[in-house]
């Protein structure tokens, strides 16, 4: 597991070029690396909490670990990971983790959606490592988007792209704030 300072040396090192493992020795791969990396700080400086969540976080009385399974490629996960980062930070009963999906120590094979690894991933858990909920890889609205697209062959995967993250720009983290309400509302 790692800190949300060594994941975020991550990207840099990626961007820096100083990590050119696989499969970040792929242009392509650096480049979506770069545009997460600045939906990230634009999420980070604009994004703003939803009140009512905001006050439900800072109840939370118990420990918890919040591990967010994810890789620096990942475009859904750069849009979700500030309004999480944000969340845990809230709460000094939170601690963030984040799980790289593709390392030998990552639990993603626990939480696939509809058997594929989808990411980001985020599992909610008490001190004594019991799961309370877990989330992703995705707001509902965003995965049934998602899902329509796989069943239209003739749309460019250009434009499915286009259309998810104009999706996530006009929705600006209120889904996946709603959706998370709704899962700690449940929890009591």
């Amino acid at each position: 597991m790692l800190s949300l300072k060594e994941y975020e040396d991550q990207f840099k090192a990626i961007i820096d070029g100083e990590n050119r493992h696989s499969p970040y020795d792929s242009e392509d791969y650096v480049d979506y690396v770069k545009l997460n990396s600045s939906r990230i700080r634009r999420w980070t400086i604009r994004g703003e909490i939803l009140p009512e969540l905001e006050s439900r976080i800072k109840k939370i009385s118990e420990s918890q670990i919040w591990i967010l399974i994810t890789e620096p490629w990942c475009g859904d996960a750069a849009q979700s990971q500030p309004f999480i980062v944000k969340l845990a930070e809230l709460n000094p009963n939170i601690e963030l983790v984040i799980q790289n999906r593709d390392s030998p120590e990552s639990e993603i094979e626990k939480y696939l959606t509809d058997g594929s690894r989808s990411i980001p991933r985020l599992i909610i858990r008490d001190a004594k490592g019991k799961d309370l909920f877990d989330w992703g890889p995705r707001p509902r609205e965003a995965q049934e988007m998602v899902m329509r697209h796989k069943l239209q062959p003739e749309v460019s995967s250009e434009k499915k792209q286009l259309d998810l993250h104009t999706w996530y720009v006009r929705d600006a983290g209120q889904s996946l704030q709603l959706e998370l309400l709704r899962l700690i509302k449940d929890q009591g």
